[in-house]
């Protein structure tokens, strides 16, 4: 697995990968900060994934959000100091942690949807319905390989 030979990194689609998901997070935050809302892409990951399933455990949002336990605690943090969450301990296991929207989370969710579902598309505007089954498809090959990897 280890190559010695000088690569180009332009010329591998993993590079091409990160810097999508860059340069969209900033098309993410710009979008946030224009339409007045104090939020980051981080914190809307969480919003959206307790939109689906309030009250996770917080270990639980860590895994899926992929982060570690203390970036997840100083993320849950901050967004209960701006009122979006509130965190309360499990009542059957008091050492659980359980994250759970507030009112003006909900609110906050009910403003970034429509902000989401007009600029998804519009990212993807200059590529046809086949072009982007096609990619991804060729994605979802990328994400197996690595997780095939990972298992090794």
């Amino acid at each position: 697995m280890n190559n010695t030979k000088a690569i180009d990194l332009n010329a591998h689609a993993l590079s091409w990968v990160g810097k999508i998901h860059y340069d969209f997070g900033f098309l993410v935050q710009k979008a946030f900060t224009e339409n007045g809302l104090d939020l980051s892409k981080e914190q809307w990951s969480v919003l959206k994934r307790l939109n689906v399933n309030d009250g996770q455990p917080q270990n639980d949002l860590a895994f899926i959000t992929h982060r570690d336990k203390t970036s997840m605690t100083r993320l849950v943090n901050s967004m209960e100091s701006k009122d979006l969450v509130v965190r309360k301990s499990d009542e059957n296991d008091r050492r659980v942690n359980r994250i759970f929207l507030t009112e003006y989370g909900k609110q906050v969710i009910q403003k970034v949807q429509p902000i989401m579902y007009d600029l998804i598309p519009a990212v993807q505007e200059s590529l046809n319905d086949e072009e982007i089954e096609v990619l991804i498809n060729v994605l979802k090959k990328v994400k197996g390989k690595i997780a095939e990897i990972a298992e090794e």
